[in-house]
């Protein structure tokens, strides 16, 4: 039952790509990234404050490495929201665990480990034709580079999870994990703001968008659904079954998809359906074998000495 809360953070990272969605259209990713980073920076700090423990970490650059990767699959992927279907944004980027397999399989074969499995292989392949059956049946001339970026997002953000693990192993707690992206959300979104700005022929422009009432209850959603998301979805893999807690995550594909239909009219392609199931399916093995790879003692002494 304790997996299902991951049920709960699918459905509040779903809110969250709709509010994105429609913030695009008047706040800059960088605004974006910013509000979110420092709306999530402030409740793990409030949080950390009740509970009455530390944000100070032994691990800084471990932390800022993760931020930084962190970050930029995040930019990645809210730009990518504002240019495609909701629900294609999500798949693509949800090919994290794919990503994480090929990681593996890649670092098995260039330590010359034997016993390499057939999952990892399998789920990379369909992976990549669930790809080309989601964005070539349905894609426009507009979207494809929206389509790239989410895609790169995706690896980017299977590399900061893999980070993330290899920080949990050493001892460092989700909630410090959490405040340290928060803030490198909020100061790269800042920085990069400043940075559009200065790029602009007149010194007069604007650098933050104004903040009405429809602006604040956007951005003020996206910041506290994206922080509550990962609070849940650490309590599910802290307390649920791992393979049950993985899998549920792509239930959040179905709840883009619900918004797509219900707020947008959008509609995909049967093709890309079934691109999307074998982007699951793939996603599934690739789930199976991941969680297999962290219960070797083997690997995890090697992350750990890394």
């Amino acid at each position: 039952m304790q997996s299902l809360w991951m049920l709960l953070a699918s459905f509040l990272f779903s809110i969250m790509g709709v509010c994105v969605k429609l913030a695009s259209t008047d706040y800059s990713t960088s605004e974006i990234v910013a509000y979110r980073g420092l709306i999530g920076m402030l409740m793990m700090a409030m949080l950390a404050r009740i509970q009455g423990v530390t944000l100070k970490t032994h691990m800084p650059s471990q932390h800022l490495v993760r931020g930084a990767v962190g970050v930029l699959a995040l930019w990645l992927w809210f730009y990518s929201i504002g240019k495609l279907p909701l629900a294609m944004a999500v798949t693509l980027n949800y090919m994290s665990p794919i990503w994480i397999a090929a990681m593996m399989l890649i670092g098995a074969w260039w330590h010359k480990q034997r016993g390499l499995t057939w999952q990892p292989v399998v789920a990379i392949l369909l992976g990549f034709v669930g790809v080309v059956l989601l964005l070539r049946p349905s894609i426009h001339a507009d979207q494809v580079l929206g389509g790239i970026i989410a895609l790169v997002s995706g690896m980017l953000a299977a590399w900061a999870y893999m980070q993330v693990r290899k920080m949990g192993l050493m001892g460092e707690p989700e909630y410090r994990v959490v405040f340290y992206f928060s803030m490198t959300c909020a100061i790269a979104g800042v920085l990069g703001t400043l940075i559009a700005k200065s790029a602009q022929a007149s010194a007069q422009e604007i650098v933050w968008h104004h903040l009405d009432s429809r602006g604040i209850l956007l951005l003020l959603a996206i910041g506290l659904t994206a922080a509550s998301a990962q609070m849940a979805m650490t309590r599910a893999y802290r307390l649920g079954n791992t393979l049950v807690t993985a899998n549920l995550q792509y239930v959040g594909i179905v709840f883009s998809s619900l918004w797509d239909m219900l707020l947008w009219d959008e509609s995909l392609a049967w093709l890309s359906w079934v691109g999307i199931a074998v982007i699951l399916c793939s996603g599934l093995i690739a789930t199976f074998y991941n969680a297999r790879a962290d219960q070797s003692p083997i690997r995890r002494d090697a992350i750990c000495s890394e």
